[in-house]
């Protein structure tokens, strides 16, 4: 992210949460729901303390009785035609599930923050991304925020891209949890102003209204079903390039750059490329970047958007690579790999390349990522990209004593 010198003079110190909370209220929505469950609860508290002292006006702040309810009371209100929020993780987003496909099957842009959190049994209340992972294949578009400046102005952009009339689709920001829900860092609050120069009220053209009567999501036949399932695959399509040019637009009115579908750090000649989502790209930032300075050639490839899926921009971003290692904070189970990596195998494979992709799941229920396990990782890629894959994917550092 580049930070202007206007920006720092507005820099404070504030949680994540916080930060969060404070771009959900900017960007003004008419409907919260709010169930709390750690590490997310933070950010609906103070949402409620913004409410309480009258700092979002036209907005209905509901308690409700659980997480299912929390997302059931939001596809009626957006149904209705008004802007909704919530925030969730773990089981609470899993008692989500089903109606986590009637959101995006009636094509209503409801925004959630997901602070992610490993999901039970064992109980675990610490990070990693299988909650959100597992709801891939729900219709909802997915970005992963790197620090807490990111997971802040993703809000306002996320809003934007699922309210285009040409997606219309849900999505969740994600953040991970703890690690940037509870961290205090220096960032810049999203300015009110700004925000409703970038984001305009939100004016959908179908809502329901008794005076207007029309069903949503009531009822398909085989007949045409099929069609629905395709306009949300091509709205999904439709959104690659929106992300994109709407991170430009946020960047010319906020003066910084905070969105995309990918980035790339130091990948212009890197034969070595580490992909990942999340915050553990700092980690493997600072090791590459000791690397570097050692003269060797590695670079790191962050995917912000899962969903939708950006092939195209991944290809041409490790094309020139000896190696690539994918890294995962989720597993799929049965196939002893993470999503991303899988993915990223896919749209690889009948662009006809030969270089050799490998992966690694990491950090499940919050173990710590050390700098040192980032460079093995590093070392063992640069022995693939000399002899070949021995492994393909594998679990980092299982402590044997503990099987």
């Amino acid at each position: 992210m580049a930070v202007n010198l206007e920006d720092k003079s507005k820099m404070v110190v504030t949680e994540g949460s916080y930060a969060v909370a404070h771009a959900a209220k900017v960007c003004r929505p008419n409907v919260i729901s709010a169930y709390p469950i750690t590490p997310q609860t933070h950010i609906v508290e103070n949402l409620s303390k913004f409410m309480a002292d009258g700092e979002i006006p036209n907005c209905e702040y509901i308690n409700v009785e659980s997480e299912f309810s929390a997302i059931s009371a939001l596809v009626g209100a957006s149904a209705a035609g008004a802007r909704t929020y919530s925030a969730t993780t773990s089981q609470g987003l899993e008692l989500m599930h089903e109606v986590l496909f009637n959101a995006a099957g009636m094509r209503l842009p409801i925004v959630m923050t997901i602070a992610n959190r490993a999901v039970s049994a064992p109980i675990n209340i610490w990070n990693d991304q299988q909650d959100s992972i597992s709801q891939r294949d729900t219709g909802w578009l997915q970005l992963y925020a790197e620090d807490l400046q990111e997971s802040a102005d993703m809000l306002p952009q996320l809003y934007k891209i699922a309210e285009d009339k040409e997606v219309l689709l849900p999505g969740m920001a994600c953040m991970d949890g703890f690690i940037l829900s509870h961290v205090y860092e220096p960032l810049v609050l999203l300015e009110q102003d700004l925000t409703d120069e970038f984001l305009p009220a939100y004016e959908p053209e179908y809502v329901l209204d008794p005076k207007n009567p029309m069903s949503f999501g009531a009822f398909a036949a085989p007949d045409t079903y099929e069609e629905f399932r395709y306009l949300q695959e091509q709205a999904m399509q439709n959104a690659l390039p929106k992300i994109e040019a709407v991170a430009k637009e946020f960047g010319e009115i906020f003066g910084r750059f905070h969105g995309g579908l990918i980035d790339e750090y130091r990948t212009e000649d890197a034969e070595v490329i580490i992909m990942a989502m999340g915050s553990i790209l700092g980690t493997i930032k600072d090791v590459v970047d000791e690397y570097r300075a050692r003269g060797e050639k590695i670079g790191v490839l962050k995917v912000r958007a899962f969903r939708p899926f950006p092939k195209e921009q991944i290809r041409k971003a490790i094309k020139d690579a000896a190696v690539v290692a994918v890294l995962d904070k989720n597993i799929s189970i049965g196939t002893n790999e993470g999503a991303l990596f899988t993915e990223t195998k896919a749209c690889m494979y009948n662009a006809r390349c030969d270089i050799p992709i490998i992966g690694y799941t990491i950090g499940h229920g919050g173990r710590d990522i050390r700098l040192e396990t980032i460079a093995k990782i590093i070392e063992e890629a640069k022995e693939v990209a000399s002899s070949g894959i021995n492994t393909e994917s594998q679990f980092v550092e299982v402590r044997e004593e503990l099987l």
